[in-house]
């Protein structure tokens, strides 16, 4: 992508480290869906890693006092600073700050769970399973994107979401492979309830998609994320 005269390229700024491996896979992705000759046909980004980050699932329900907002906040001014003119968040569940953090900023922001389900419904879809972490469940993250969008929205059973957070927790964020006969288990239930398709609404879950190569029942909404970014960025992305 060449920018001519006085025309400003664009710079995404991403906001990540939430998790750092999930922000890694993010880039490259970015980095991957280019149609790139040479380094400089390639967007120009710049990302913030801050795994120190407070968990934010842990904040939501009220397992930790530590805020993760004011983090967030600091972070995506020093990259508005830095040069970016667009933000990407590689967390769904930091998405609770979303409104809060676009009113602080003078450049926008991409919605992560929006853009998910927008593709959903461009696929065709009308009944959405949604995989995500309790943090994202609780706060209505999906749910209120497919009231706006007139998706259904089906989320697993209590004993089905508690597995779900050992496999993020306990696992991917741990750096051990998924329990997949228990995933499938998870994501079988979304099936047999008539969702069409589900949404891998965790970015640590966009790993098992990459790792153990999930079919087209299964939306990735770090892949979303990307393709949005590099098209608002004026890239037209290949091998989505």
């Amino acid at each position: 992508m060449e920018k001519n005269g006085n025309e400003k390229r664009p710079v995404l700024g991403i906001l990540g480290g939430m998790g750092p491996m999930s922000s890694v896979y993010f880039y490259e992705m970015i980095t991957t869906h280019t149609p790139a000759k040479r380094d400089q046909d390639h967007l120009d980004i710049i990302l913030s890693s801050r795994a120190s980050t407070p968990d934010r699932t842990a904040y939501i329900l009220g397992e930790s006092e530590e805020d993760p907002f004011a983090t967030m906040e600091h972070d995506a001014e020093m990259l508005v600073q830095y040069g970016a003119t667009l933000l990407a968040i590689t967390c769904n569940t930091a998405h609770y700050f979303y409104d809060r953090l676009a009113r602080s900023l003078p450049v926008p922001i991409l919605n992560m769970a929006r853009l998910t389900v927008r593709q959903a419904k461009a696929e065709g879809c009308r009944r959405l399973g949604v995989l995500a972490t309790s943090g994202t469940v609780d706060t209505h993250t999906y749910q209120r994107m497919c009231r706006a969008e007139g998706l259904g929205c089906v989320l697993p059973p209590a004993e089905h979401q508690q597995a779900l957070m050992r496999i993020i927790y306990g696992q991917v964020k741990s750096g051990r492979r998924a329990d997949m006969a228990l995933f499938m288990q998870i994501a079988d239930g979304l099936r047999a309830a008539g969702c069409e398709r589900v949404v891998l609404g965790c970015t640590e879950l966009s790993l098992i998609k990459r790792d153990e190569g999930l079919d087209s029942f299964f939306l990735d909404s770090t892949e979303v994320l990307a393709r949005e970014a590099l098209l608002a960025c004026g890239i037209s992305p290949i091998g989505f």
